[in-house]
């Protein structure tokens, strides 16, 4: 039954908005929340994309305001995680912008409050590993290539162990090598330089050169305080967050290509949601793309937690992160919900904290209750905890926790075991965890990026592709997937493309689209839409029957390879081929060189890359003659020279894809390894589809792209290899990666030797050996992407 409601507002959300209210009054903080308010309503007002998320989430009245998205009522979050009468210090709003608008949103910041009372927020960038070593060795006057060599072998974070120096090619009983490696030690976590963070602004009430020391930006008529963002923290500074997220621009250009082509109009509030088909798309792990669940980890655990609902999406977000992991809380959970061990818990008081995620702790919320419930830790204590939780990297002040939390949970009678567990688990969100607040705000993209990618695959890549840089993937690898999902992807193209990707009506031999009529049809065309979607009003009747696999491919269009693409040509460059464009098609070659009147290098960046073979087919023939027609066009009575023809050997399918990405970054034509496929075969190497049918315990052998590296706390590595029919995972243990250090850390092109493991319709090879794989041409190096 539903709760007493009063003035038509359930009595449970009622009482917590007056609980938050008086709260908010009492600390004196209307301010803080009508200023955020100010900034989503001058968004709104502008059509610019933003969510507000991390323990802002928490709160109803931010939810009210429409700063944050998620309703903490329905999902049962800790308002306390946001805001307390022990903490007093200002709430944290993280506002996330869709970063091509952002600012736009600094601008209006900067107008509002003037620089007197607002300024940027710096963050102190300490030495790690790599830039310690490489700045050292400078000073020692070690080549730059021998330290370029030796930060590849480094990690990222932690110490700098003497053996990359030896395995980077250093004499480990030279007195140089000793010294590199001792003063390198000695700076890491060390200050190095002052940033601007990323979107933090501190607000005054007075003017914030009578708080913080400032300093004037390197962009004109803006201030930056020089303290780090920790420090206003420490001293109750007013500070607000925002943050461009790449994947609402993505999210915002997509819904405008729905509504300038299809007349579909929808917002992220009206994406209907609990669809099926994307659930399914989801659990297939055919996440490529899809904000948050598109690495290797996310995609290997999604057919295992199999999400249905929204909540279930929640969890798959926050359960790949090293505080599940290392509290060892993720196996138990998926046993748990497979029904393979039963639900218990360690204590009755923890039912109400861990009913939700079957008795497992997942979220910081729960780890901040559980220390209340189950350790008595009082308001106080679980406010000191949170912030060791997220110092403890720095300063190690958690293990302080460690002995008080053990005792308190034994004498209620919880086991050893599990509070050994749960301690671990706190150490672990310290290094990266997620409230549950902040991994709902997340799902909401999740969910609405999946439902693009399902529903309007082509409008969702070159939304993406218009997007770049941002996410997991480099545009070869998100161009190739589409591809393997039927994609058109059409290569650039000085007489079609302009700056960004844009759509285009698909081939006849793959649509049944009207040859006639415009393509922005404002909804008068017969592609079918998903249930929920509003469209504008019909001018032709919608066909009452057609297969589904048909309507796929009526509602698939092209997607034409912008000039943004093409490494090297300005922004203003492709405006001046635009521009030239519009005022009349080019006729010719030498018409396209006189009117865009681009410099050389431009031109033979085009004609490298296939840009002119609308107009030149051949490359090689396009890159001579751009190069006689730069030298002549601005001759005004030009002399015709007889000059002897001139033939050039026609670029193969490997010269072609290896120029595409030597000069563009990726090939629409075809994918590195297709044009060597027959080789390795003949070497007996199958390709990624063939490898994912194989029995596990078979042992194998593969080659292919190296697209990520990313590493565990533990030293396991986690590759994923591509080729033309997907992806492998590689597991590499340290072992392996002790003995093939190098391969591991820099091969482009890399081969594996192991052994397949299943689980369900997740398959990964065991790493035993690496190699590097002996083809008959060298492929054009590409670059890992390992985000942590």
């Amino acid at each position: 039954s539903s709760p007493v409601r009063r003035n038509g507002i359930p009595a449970d959300v009622a009482a917590q908005i007056d609980k938050e209210l008086a709260l908010i009054e009492e600390l004196d903080y209307p301010g803080y929340f009508l200023t955020m308010y100010d900034i989503v309503e001058f968004c709104r007002e502008r059509g610019i994309l933003c969510q507000g998320r991390g323990s802002a989430a928490n709160s109803v009245v931010c939810y009210c305001l429409g700063i944050t998205a998620v309703d903490p009522v329905r999902m049962n979050l800790l308002f306390e995680r946001f805001l307390s009468r022990e903490r007093r210090e200002p709430p944290d709003i993280d506002l996330d912008i869709q970063n091509d608008r952002r600012e736009e949103v600094i601008e209006h910041v900067y107008r509002k409050y003037g620089r007197e009372r607002a300024a940027m927020v710096a963050t102190v960038i300490r030495y790690r590993p790599r830039s310690a070593v490489r700045d050292v060795g400078k000073a020692l006057g070690i080549r730059a290539v021998d330290l370029d060599r030796l930060a590849r072998m480094l990690p990222h974070y932690g110490e700098i162990p003497l053996e990359a120096l030896v395995r980077a090619g250093f004499d480990p009983a030279s007195p140089r090598t000793m010294h590199l490696h001792r003063l390198a030690s000695e700076l890491l976590c060390f200050p190095r330089h002052l940033s601007i963070h990323p979107g933090g602004f501190l607000l005054g009430h007075e003017p914030v050169c009578d708080l913080v020391p400032i300093e004037n930006a390197t962009k004109a008529g803006r201030t930056v305080i020089q303290w780090d963002k920790n420090d206003l923290e420490a001293l109750g500074l007013f500070k607000v967050d925002l943050l461009g997220l790449g994947a609402l621009t993505q999210i915002d250009r997509a819904l405008r290509l729905l509504a300038e082509y299809h007349g579909i109009h929808l917002t992220m509030a009206t994406i209907p949601a609990g669809d099926e088909a994307t659930y399914d798309m989801i659990r297939r792990a055919d996440t490529v793309g899809v904000f948050q669940i598109e690495s290797r980890a996310q995609m290997a655990m999604l057919p295992r937690l199999a999400p249905r609902n929204f909540y279930d999406l929640v969890i798959e977000i926050s359960i790949v992160r090293p505080g599940p992991i290392t509290g060892g809380m993720v196996h138990p959970y998926l046993r748990r919900r497979r029904g393979e061990e039963p639900v218990v818990y360690p204590h009755p008081s923890l039912e109400p904290v861990l009913a939700k995620t079957l008795g497992v702790p997942l979220f910081q919320e729960q780890v901040m209750r559980l220390a209340v419930v189950a350790a008595d830790y009082t308001p106080g204590e679980a406010d000191q905890l949170r912030r060791d939780m997220a110092a403890w990297r720095l300063h190690g002040r958690i293990d302080r926790h460690r002995r008080l939390l053990l005792t308190r949970m034994q004498a209620k009678g919880i086991s050893r075991e599990f509070a050994e567990r749960v301690f671990e688990q706190i150490r672990g969100f310290g290094e990266y965890g997620f409230p549950e607040s902040h991994a709902a705000s997340f799902a909401l993209i999740a969910y609405a990026t999946a439902w693009l990618k399902r529903h309007w695959p082509a409008e969702f890549t070159c939304a993406l592709l218009n997007a770049q840089p941002m996410g997991f993937y480099s545009p070869a690898t998100i161009i190739d997937d589409a591809k393997r999902h039927g994609i058109d992807m059409r290569p650039i193209d000085v007489t079609r493309s302009r700056w960004d990707c844009t759509l285009e009506p698909p081939s006849q031999k793959t649509s049944s689209l009207p040859a006639s009529g415009s393509l922005r049809t404002n909804g008068s065309s017969d592609w079918p839409t998903p249930p929920g979607v509003r469209t504008a009003p019909a001018r032709t009747n919608t066909p009452s029957r057609y297969h589904p696999d048909q309507r796929e491919r009526r509602r698939m269009l092209a997607v034409r390879i912008g000039l943004r693409y093409v490494k090297g040509l300005t922004t203003a460059e492709g405006e001046r081929i635009e521009r030239a464009r519009d005022r009349a098609p080019f006729s010719s070659l030498e018409d396209f060189v006189r009117r865009t009147a681009l410099p050389l290098a431009a031109l033979e960046r085009l004609a490298e890359c296939g840009a002119l073979a609308a107009l030149t087919a051949d490359r090689r023939n396009a890159l001579w003659k751009v190069r006689r027609l730069f030298r002549t066009r601005s001759d005004s009575l030009p002399v015709k020279v007889a000059e002897p023809d001139v033939s050039f050997e026609q670029l193969s399918l490997l010269e072609t894809v290896t120029w595409d990405y030597r000069t563009a970054g990726h090939s629409t034509r075809a994918h590195l390894l297709e044009p060597l496929r027959n080789a390795l075969t003949e070497l007996g190497l199958p390709d990624a589809r063939t490898l994912a049918s194989l029995p596990a315990g078979r042992r194998a052998r593969y080659a292919g792209i190296c697209r990520q590296r990313p590493s565990t706390a533990g030293g396991t590595v986690f590759m994923t290899l591509e080729d033309e029919t997907g992806f492998v995972n590689v597991v590499l243990f340290e072992s392996v990666l002790q003995r093939f250090p190098v391969l591991a850390k820099t091969a482009s092109l890399l081969g594996v030797s192991g052994k397949i493991e299943r689980d369900g319709s997740v398959v990964h090879l065991i790493a035993e050996r690496l190699w590097r794989p002996h083809l008959p041409a060298r492929l054009h190096a590409t670059r890992s992407r390992d985000f942590r």
